[in-house]
């Protein structure tokens, strides 16, 4: 049972899928909430039942969500965004607190990807520390170009959607700037790894 609980946290192509990996690769349970969020609407559920019951049965799709049609709508509706927000949310935090409770090791971590955006640490009231991966605007456009093959005025539109770096940097307990190879964010990672342990003792 894991007492002392990590978030991770950053922006789109921030390399923050890879520090998740890098930690795990320590032995560390990491709680993803991106699984946990498609998971709260897998068929028979009840986050998918709500959400047929919020917005009709054509978000369903050979009955499962509609992913594509629902993140269009929801992209266009801010109202809609907040009531599935408001089904889904609540749902992920608590699977990503039962997994992180539930880990052994010394902590566990919870990944967040939107976690400024979420409401922080009054939202996740549980967490002890945030770590926020960080990149400058410039090499996270580069990254998301190359990742995605899109075009540049849509990976910025995808950036701008977000938090932004200041709001992110604002809820930072610890900051690993991932603007470098990999080998730098290896060492990054095992230093902050050795400091967490410490912390959770």
């Amino acid at each position: 049972m894991s007492e002392f609980i990590l978030a991770i946290t950053g922006g789109v192509a921030s390399g923050k899928s890879t520090v998740d990996a890098l930690f795990r690769s320590h032995g560390l349970v990491v709680a993803d909430a991106d699984i946990a969020a498609r998971e709260a609407v897998v068929p028979g559920s009840e986050g998918l039942a709500e959400v047929v019951a919020e917005f009709g049965m054509g978000v369903l799709d050979a009955g499962q969500l509609n992913r594509p049609a629902m993140r269009r709508r929801v992209f266009a509706d801010p109202d809609a965004r907040k009531k599935l927000e408001a089904i889904i949310h609540p749902r992920v935090r608590e699977a990503l607190r039962a997994t992180c409770i539930a880990a052994t090791g010394p902590y566990a971590i919870a990944s967040i990807p939107l976690l400024a955006e979420g409401g922080g640490r009054e939202a996740y009231p549980w967490l002890h520390r945030i770590l926020v991966v960080d990149v400058p605007e410039p090499v996270q456009l580069v990254r998301l170009l190359q990742r995605d093959g899109i075009d540049e005025a849509l990976a910025r539109t995808m950036v701008a959607a977000q938090a932004s770096r200041r709001e992110r940097l604002a809820i930072a307990d610890d900051v690993l700037v991932n603007d470098g190879p990999l080998d730098a964010l290896h060492a990054q990672v095992e230093a902050l790894d050795r400091l967490y342990r410490r912390l959770a003792t």
